[in-house]
Protein backbone atom coordinates (compact mmCIF):
# COMPACT_ATOMS: atom_id res chain seq x y z
CA UNK A 1 0.00 0.00 0.00
CA UNK A 2 3.26 2.16 0.13
CA UNK A 3 2.94 3.04 3.65
CA UNK A 4 6.20 3.55 5.58
CA UNK A 5 6.60 0.72 8.14
CA UNK A 6 9.46 0.36 11.15
CA UNK A 7 10.81 -2.89 11.95
CA UNK A 8 10.24 -2.70 15.46
CA UNK A 9 6.21 -2.22 14.54
CA UNK A 10 6.09 -5.12 12.30
CA UNK A 11 7.54 -7.57 14.43
CA UNK A 12 4.79 -5.83 17.47
CA UNK A 13 2.37 -6.68 14.74
CA UNK A 14 3.50 -10.17 13.51
CA UNK A 15 4.41 -8.90 10.08
CA UNK A 16 0.73 -7.55 9.29
CA UNK A 17 0.71 -3.87 7.79
CA UNK A 18 -0.97 -1.63 10.28
CA UNK A 19 -2.47 0.54 7.21
CA UNK A 20 -3.94 -2.38 4.86
CA UNK A 21 -3.86 -5.46 7.12
CA UNK A 22 -1.45 -7.28 4.40
CA UNK A 23 0.37 -10.21 5.69
CA UNK A 24 4.29 -9.02 4.71
CA UNK A 25 7.46 -11.90 4.08
CA UNK A 26 9.07 -12.58 7.25
CA UNK A 27 12.51 -14.08 7.56
CA UNK A 28 13.39 -17.93 8.96
CA UNK A 29 15.44 -15.83 11.67
CA UNK A 30 11.92 -14.15 12.77
CA UNK A 31 9.85 -16.58 11.85
CA UNK A 32 11.50 -18.83 14.32
CA UNK A 33 11.41 -16.15 17.09
CA UNK A 34 7.71 -15.99 16.42
CA UNK A 35 6.93 -20.08 16.77
CA UNK A 36 9.43 -21.06 19.60
CA UNK A 37 9.54 -20.07 23.31
CA UNK A 38 12.27 -17.72 23.83
CA UNK A 39 15.58 -18.97 25.06
CA UNK A 40 14.67 -22.63 23.61
CA UNK A 41 16.19 -22.49 20.22
CA UNK A 42 18.16 -25.09 19.86
CA UNK A 43 20.30 -25.25 16.20
CA UNK A 44 21.28 -28.55 14.00
CA UNK A 45 23.35 -29.07 11.64
CA UNK A 46 24.70 -26.11 11.20
CA UNK A 47 28.28 -26.67 9.80
CA UNK A 48 26.52 -28.90 6.90
CA UNK A 49 27.63 -27.28 3.48
CA UNK A 50 26.84 -27.08 -0.18
CA UNK A 51 29.26 -28.56 -2.41
CA UNK A 52 29.71 -28.15 -6.29
CA UNK A 53 29.78 -31.67 -7.75
CA UNK A 54 28.64 -30.71 -11.65
CA UNK A 55 31.18 -27.33 -11.57
CA UNK A 56 27.66 -25.41 -12.68
CA UNK A 57 28.38 -22.17 -14.10
CA UNK A 58 25.79 -19.54 -15.79
CA UNK A 59 26.73 -16.13 -15.28
CA UNK A 60 28.56 -16.60 -12.01
CA UNK A 61 29.70 -19.81 -10.34
CA UNK A 62 27.73 -21.53 -8.29
CA UNK A 63 30.43 -21.31 -5.62
CA UNK A 64 30.30 -17.44 -6.14
CA UNK A 65 26.61 -17.83 -5.93
CA UNK A 66 26.49 -19.61 -2.61
CA UNK A 67 29.35 -17.31 -1.15
CA UNK A 68 27.19 -14.35 -2.21
CA UNK A 69 24.01 -15.96 -0.42
CA UNK A 70 26.04 -17.00 3.15
CA UNK A 71 27.80 -13.52 3.00
CA UNK A 72 24.26 -11.78 2.50
CA UNK A 73 22.14 -13.70 5.24
CA UNK A 74 24.64 -15.40 7.78
CA UNK A 75 23.41 -18.52 6.73
CA UNK A 76 25.41 -22.05 5.31
CA UNK A 77 22.17 -22.79 3.14
CA UNK A 78 18.56 -22.12 2.81
CA UNK A 79 17.49 -23.83 5.84
CA UNK A 80 17.63 -23.65 9.43
CA UNK A 81 16.13 -26.67 11.58
CA UNK A 82 16.91 -27.46 15.23
CA UNK A 83 14.85 -28.00 18.64
CA UNK A 84 12.83 -25.67 20.48
CA UNK A 85 9.88 -25.29 22.54
CA UNK A 86 6.17 -23.92 21.89
CA UNK A 87 3.77 -23.31 24.72
CA UNK A 88 6.26 -25.87 26.65
CA UNK A 89 5.64 -28.69 24.25
CA UNK A 90 8.98 -29.94 22.51
CA UNK A 91 9.39 -29.97 18.91
CA UNK A 92 11.63 -30.10 16.12
CA UNK A 93 11.45 -27.27 13.55
CA UNK A 94 12.82 -26.42 10.37
CA UNK A 95 12.28 -22.95 8.78
CA UNK A 96 13.47 -22.23 5.20
CA UNK A 97 14.62 -19.00 3.84
CA UNK A 98 13.46 -17.79 0.58
CA UNK A 99 16.01 -14.69 0.89
CA UNK A 100 18.71 -17.71 0.05
CA UNK A 101 18.68 -18.57 -3.51
CA UNK A 102 14.96 -18.25 -3.40
CA UNK A 103 14.61 -20.87 -0.62
CA UNK A 104 16.01 -23.44 -3.49
CA UNK A 105 15.92 -26.83 -2.05
CA UNK A 106 19.26 -28.57 -2.77
CA UNK A 107 21.55 -31.16 -1.02
CA UNK A 108 22.15 -29.68 1.73
CA UNK A 109 18.44 -28.14 2.26
CA UNK A 110 17.68 -32.08 1.90
CA UNK A 111 20.17 -33.54 4.13
CA UNK A 112 18.91 -31.11 6.94
CA UNK A 113 15.52 -31.93 6.30
CA UNK A 114 16.05 -35.92 6.55
CA UNK A 115 18.19 -35.75 9.49
CA UNK A 116 15.52 -33.24 11.09
CA UNK A 117 12.90 -36.09 10.24
CA UNK A 118 15.30 -38.69 11.60
CA UNK A 119 15.87 -36.81 15.28
CA UNK A 120 12.11 -35.81 15.64
CA UNK A 121 11.43 -39.77 15.19
CA UNK A 122 14.41 -40.94 17.22
CA UNK A 123 12.98 -39.09 20.02
CA UNK A 124 9.26 -38.93 19.69
CA UNK A 125 8.85 -35.39 18.76
CA UNK A 126 6.39 -33.31 16.37
CA UNK A 127 8.17 -32.15 13.50
CA UNK A 128 7.03 -28.84 12.14
CA UNK A 129 8.34 -27.53 8.52
CA UNK A 130 7.68 -24.19 7.50
CA UNK A 131 8.17 -24.46 3.88
CA UNK A 132 9.31 -21.33 1.67
CA UNK A 133 11.03 -22.12 -1.63
CA UNK A 134 11.15 -21.67 -5.30
CA UNK A 135 11.58 -25.18 -5.60
CA UNK A 136 14.96 -27.47 -6.99
CA UNK A 137 17.98 -25.53 -7.14
CA UNK A 138 19.11 -25.92 -10.70
CA UNK A 139 22.70 -25.30 -9.99
CA UNK A 140 22.71 -29.28 -8.66
CA UNK A 141 20.59 -31.04 -11.09
CA UNK A 142 19.46 -34.64 -10.40
CA UNK A 143 21.13 -34.11 -7.00
CA UNK A 144 18.47 -31.18 -5.80
CA UNK A 145 15.30 -33.71 -7.48
CA UNK A 146 16.51 -36.82 -5.47
CA UNK A 147 16.05 -34.83 -2.13
CA UNK A 148 12.32 -34.94 -2.94
CA UNK A 149 12.66 -39.08 -2.35
CA UNK A 150 14.81 -38.89 0.50
CA UNK A 151 12.25 -36.47 2.25
CA UNK A 152 9.50 -38.26 1.27
CA UNK A 153 11.18 -41.83 2.32
CA UNK A 154 11.88 -40.23 5.54
CA UNK A 155 8.52 -38.76 6.44
CA UNK A 156 6.68 -41.75 5.41
CA UNK A 157 8.46 -43.57 8.75
CA UNK A 158 7.70 -40.10 10.63
CA UNK A 159 4.28 -40.62 10.32
CA UNK A 160 3.25 -44.11 9.44
CA UNK A 161 5.46 -46.28 10.64
CA UNK A 162 6.08 -44.03 14.32
CA UNK A 163 2.70 -42.58 14.23
CA UNK A 164 4.28 -39.39 14.82
CA UNK A 165 2.81 -35.72 13.83
CA UNK A 166 4.09 -33.47 10.52
CA UNK A 167 2.54 -30.26 10.47
CA UNK A 168 3.78 -28.32 7.10
CA UNK A 169 3.31 -24.58 7.28
CA UNK A 170 3.28 -23.49 3.76
CA UNK A 171 4.32 -19.69 3.52
CA UNK A 172 4.35 -17.74 0.30
CA UNK A 173 5.72 -18.77 -2.02
CA UNK A 174 5.90 -22.30 -2.31
CA UNK A 175 6.42 -23.68 -5.41
CA UNK A 176 8.20 -26.59 -7.15
CA UNK A 177 9.59 -29.50 -6.05
CA UNK A 178 9.31 -28.76 -2.21
CA UNK A 179 5.28 -28.02 -3.40
CA UNK A 180 5.81 -31.44 -5.28
CA UNK A 181 7.26 -33.08 -2.00
CA UNK A 182 6.95 -32.67 1.61
CA UNK A 183 5.15 -29.70 1.67
CA UNK A 184 1.92 -31.33 0.83
CA UNK A 185 2.76 -34.25 2.75
CA UNK A 186 1.60 -32.68 6.20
Amino acid sequence: CGVILYIKHLKKQHYVCIECGSNLRINSTDRIENLIDPGSWRPLYETISPCDPLKFNDKKTYPDRLQEAQKRTGFQDAIQTGTGLINNVPVALGVMAFDFMGGSMGSVVGEKITRLIEYATKKGLTLILVCASGGARMQEGILSLMQMAKISAALHTHQSCAKLLYISILTSPTTGGVTASFAMLG
